[in-house]
């Protein structure tokens, strides 16, 4: 089976959600390095594409960026790139056209040519006199990146309907790369994917965002259409942009210091700020207490779940290690091994038998692991968990019928009971904690510097982009923080103001009954603020969407439909509605409010029947539900406990009733009318 990203499939999770900005599954934790080992990625000096100090020869003589079932870009030049000898002369035809380019210093050559006609199928050729590249099955047309974190990620094969629709999948203009998994302190040369054509056989692991967008397009503009799927897992948006342009915002100074100084050690880009806090305190890691080779010493006998007070930190942060042997038959019986271990507070690793399993940063949420096929073995087999914990409740959650391994044949074997167990970091104060606690990509310019940076200057049309759960919980200043990641996309393709186009959070959460603040409903403010503002921006609204007990939500037809709509709309000229209704005046009557609204196409609608979600407040600031009817392109407002109401908010939580659409079927997002604090607003990231 492939795997869901590198970070991703290491675990099986049954019908699970996950905290704002958490992936689908629950995370490994990156493997350490020694200190001062060579980093991944290549270091670059000046510029972005600087001396390679005599790498080149591990470089591919083409970018892989480019291969097989590739789509260029039509109607510009494109440029096409890779390493060879310094001085070398490469030529690059296709169709009949002609380019050629010359190596420099650092082996890097790039040229620019005209695509043929749109459509296909070409065959491209690539030659420096001493090597060939030939690329089949190319086709010309339009080239979109898909970026963000899960949601974007999700794979079709995890969304509603998806047997069905990709029985059908067979859309050979179609085509997708998705950018393998890879963080870097700098910015980086090379990448690892490759093109693959639409079938049944590949829609499955597309993004399913992606698949639904790129399905619209084509089937609107009967074009090829190329999807390059570059996200990650709960990464953080601040992860997306260049350190340029986070600097000038002064909330990233202290991780960007922080890149700076593990860079100069030239230790494992890992892209987070727990596994060095790892490598640095815990004894555990250092001397591999997860292995077999090992012979503990000192070790307590300690009841799982629990063990942290026989310990001697029930309350306080530690890093505890425990130890197991469990005793299999012979044979181990086939099929799917799980383990078990219930709700963790605040992170994990596990081991079996020296191989980890998994690991995640998940606070609350069940912990269940894949076990690789081969791994157990007949007789005696080691498990290992590292637990950090950092509040006086923390550790092992749940009660011990949640702590078990489930082999292939579905027998239960109890984990519960008496483990070997030693305290590896006593991490009450004074002694340092790590910045954040993610395992996964949080920093700054990471996967900029690692994804992003090895596909430019690639010719494209433009982005699509959804993001935010794990800025959530600092919404408020998201309104800055994406612009900066707008500019270093726009800047590093230097391609203009090319289309990027925003999905606005879903809901997700529970409901409230009465009228609330809530970081989501911030995020989305950001969200449209920025979409309204930033030239050749749009917001894909998608608050009738989403599932109020999953972060992933498997209804991703419409995010994708809307996130069409814009492109056909804005980009490509056509008459498609691609808004809801917007709200565009507020008068204010005698006890109550009237609320007129642009994009009424078709007019103002309440689905469902009855319009609702609007609440209403006067100079108390205090909210209530507000009785809402339409009246033309107006929605009429009022409520008896609110007798002169002044503010309005519509949809402003996190999982709301959102009743309000347009004859198009488009629905309104969220608005408020006040401009009094948000709950965000005073949150900073470090």
């Amino acid at each position: 089976m492939p795997r869901f990203r590198n970070h991703l499939l290491t675990a099986v999770i049954l019908s699970l959600s996950a905290a704002p900005g958490c992936s689908l599954f629950a995370q490994t934790a990156p493997q350490p390095a020694p200190k001062n080992s060579a980093a991944k990625s290549v270091s670059l000096d000046n510029s972005i594409f600087g001396n390679s100090t005599g790498s080149e020869k591990s470089l591919p003589f083409v970018s892989t960026i480019f291969g097989d079932n590739m789509v260029l870009q039509r109607g510009k030049p494109d440029a096409i790139w890779g390493w060879s000898k310094p001085g070398d002369t490469v030529q690059v035809q296709i169709d009949g056209k002609h380019a050629t380019g010359v190596a420099a210093a650092n082996g890097r050559w790039q040229v620019q040519i005209a695509p043929p006609p749109t459509g296909g199928p070409y065959t491209m050729k690539i030659s420096d006199g001493h090597q060939t590249a030939t690329f089949q099955n190319v086709m010309v047309g339009d080239v979109w990146i898909c970026g963000g974190q899960s949601n974007m990620e999700l794979p079709l094969r995890f969304t509603d309907n998806a047997a069905k629709v990709a029985a059908q999948a067979n859309y050979p203009n179609i085509r997708y790369f998705t950018v393998g998994d890879h963080t870097a302190y700098h910015p980086a040369y090379t990448l690892k994917g490759s093109w693959k054509v639409v079938t049944p056989k590949t829609a499955d692991w597309l993004s399913a965002v992606g698949f639904y967008f790129g399905l619209k397009l084509e089937q609107q503009l009967h074009i090829p259409i190329g999807l390059v799927v570059d996200s990650v897992g709960g990464s953080a948006g601040e992860s997306w942009a260049s350190a340029a342009a986070l600097r000038p915002l002064g909330d990233y100074d202290i991780p960007l210091k922080k890149m700076a100084e593990w860079t100069a050690e030239g230790g494992q880009p890992y892209g987070n700020y727990i596994m060095p806090w790892y490598d640095d305190y815990d004894t555990g890691l250092k001397q591999k207490w997860y292995s077999p080779a090992y012979h503990p010493s000192g070790w307590k006998t300690v009841p799982l779940p629990g063990g942290f007070a026989a310990l001697g930190v029930p309350d306080t942060p530690a890093v505890a290690w425990f130890r197991k042997e469990v005793t299999l038959p012979s044979p181990v019986p086939s099929g799917l091994s799980l383990i078990f271990l219930g709700e963790i507070q605040r992170m994990d690793t596990v081991y079996v038998n020296g191989t980890s399993v998994g690991g995640s940063a998940w606070v609350e949420h069940p912990r269940i692991y894949r076990i690789p096929p081969g791994l157990l073995k007949p007789g005696k087999n080691l498990i290992a968990i590292r637990i950090f914990k950092t509040e006086p409740h923390g550790g092992f959650l749940d009660k011990a019928s949640e702590f078990h391994l489930l082999l292939g044949n579905h027998t239960t074997i109890p984990l519960a009971g008496e483990w070997q167990g030693k305290i590896s970091v006593d991490a009450r104060p004074p002694h340092p904690m790590p910045i954040h606690f993610a395992n996964w990509p949080v920093m700054p310019a990471v996967l900029y510097n690692g994804m992003l940076v090895p596909i430019a200057p690639l010719s494209i049309s433009g982005a699509v982009w959804y993001q935010g759960e794990q800025n959530s919980p600092r919404g408020y200043e998201y309104r800055k923080l994406l612009p900066a990641i707008i500019e270093s996309w726009r800047n590093l393709f230097d391609q203009g103001d090319f289309p990027f186009y925003i999905v606005q959070l879903p809901g997700f959460g529970p409901h409230s009954a009465k009228p609330t603040d809530d970081a989501w409903a911030d995020i989305r403010e950001s969200q449209a603020i920025v979409a309204a503002t930033v030239p050749h921006s749009c917001l894909a609204v998608t608050i009738d969407t989403g599932d109020p007990v999953s972060l992933h939500p498997g209804d991703k037809k419409p995010v994708g439909d809307r996130l069409a709509d814009c492109a056909l709309a804005q980009h490509y000229g056509k008459h498609v509605v691609d808004s809801g209704p917007v709200l565009a005046s507020v008068k204010r009557l005698h006890h109550a409010i009237r609320l007129r609204f642009k994009h009424a196409n078709g007019g103002l609608v309440a689905k469902g029947g009855e319009l609702k979600g609007f609440s209403i407040a006067g100079a108390d600031h205090q909210w209530h539900w507000a009785q809402a009817r339409i009246q033309g392109k107006s929605v009429i407002l009022s409520s008896p406990a609110v007798p002169h109401p002044t503010q309005v908010r519509y949809a402003w939580q996190s999982d709301p009733v959102a009743t309000l659409f347009n004859g198009a079927g488009q629905p309104a997002g969220p608005f408020r009318t006040d401009h009094w604090p948000l709950i965000t607003q005073n949150v900073r990231p470090y």
